[in-house]
């Protein structure tokens, strides 16, 4: 069988899947279950300085073909991050721990990033693209105050650091955004979060599918996957293997974990499947991944990882 063993960065993944940071992963039990599981990894819900109720329910639907969510960075707050990472650490001490890290505005950022120098994580994900809190734009729409929070929590500590990007949509813009990524000594890039704003409408009730925002919120699942891939590739077209990335978005089977590491991901998040399988599709989705590299004869992940054929 081939190896689905992979690297972010320096860390070693034992295979290629593990949990999106957002669906069901806020609590220690939560946790647990990912811990107990397949996933490559363990990652944490993103935290703030302080505990977050979230944006009002119903604020997650599951759709045809994905899901559309306006959570409202719901979480315990970042003093409890740091306090369950050496918990989770002692429970599952073989499996990496990638703890979220978000803010409100940008002086949140250095707040909860230096706070988790002192958790047990291996890494940390900084989360630039939560596209549901009220009132508050997504950073890394806005390359300057990218740029202003990168070049800030970059200086604190010495935890490897990732980011979370939203969806790029424009050739310019990831230009722009690879400039700015490519000043900073980043553990990995992960691609991408939901696409914001989206409008879901029941035509029998003749209303929004979920409450916040009128109804707009983050669409995600197979919805996602031809953006994600997009960003992937160009990520990877322009900045090669500087840093590693992290596919998310619409992975459902162990194909579609290929198509994203033909694309150049060194690993892949699933979420709505997570949502809707539960923890078991960790293990389906990587078996099925080994089985077509098997078939395809490719020893390992990295003999195929951005091998993506042009026409």
């Amino acid at each position: 069988m081939a190896s689905t063993a992979t690297r972010i960065g320096k860390v070693e993944l034992a295979s290629f899947v593990f949990n999106a940071i957002g669906p069901k992963d806020v609590t220690l039990d939560e946790l647990r279950v990912i811990g107990k599981s397949s996933a490559a990894a363990i990652a944490t819900k993103s935290c703030t300085p302080l505990p977050r109720d979230g944006n009002e329910e119903p604020r997650y639907r599951d759709l045809e073909l994905g899901s559309i969510n306006s959570m409202g960075l719901p979480n315990l707050g970042v003093d409890a991050y740091v306090e369950l990472s050496h918990t989770i650490k002692e429970e599952f001490p073989d499996k990496p721990l990638i703890v979220g890290a978000a803010g409100i505005g940008f002086e949140d950022f250095p707040v909860v990033v230096e706070k988790l120098q002192k958790s047990a994580a291996d890494m940390l994900e900084v989360n630039l693209s939560c596209p549901n809190v009220k009132g508050k734009p997504q950073i890394a729409y806005d390359f300057a105050s990218m740029d202003k929070t990168l070049k800030t929590v970059m200086s604190i500590g010495d935890k490897p650091i990732g980011v979370k990007l939203p969806p790029y949509f424009d050739f310019v813009h990831f230009e722009q955004a690879a400039e700015v990524l490519s000043k900073y000594d980043l553990e990995f890039l992960c691609c991408v979060n939901s696409i914001g704003n989206a409008l879901v409408i029941d035509p029998e009730t003749e209303a929004p599918v979920i409450r916040p925002k009128g109804g707009f919120g983050g669409l995600g699942g197979k919805y996602l996957k031809p953006t994600a891939l997009a960003n992937v590739r160009k990520f990877y077209e322009l900045l090669g293997d500087r840093f590693a990335i992290i596919g998310v978005g619409g992975v459902y089977t162990g194909s579609d974990a290929f198509e994203f590491l033909l694309a150049g991901a060194s690993a892949v998040q699933v979420g709505t499947v997570f949502m809707q399988e539960g923890p078991k599709c960790f293990e389906r989705i990587d078996k099925e991944l080994a089985e077509i590299l098997k078939r395809k004869k490719y020893a390992s992940v990295e003999d195929a990882k951005g091998k993506l054929k042009m026409l």
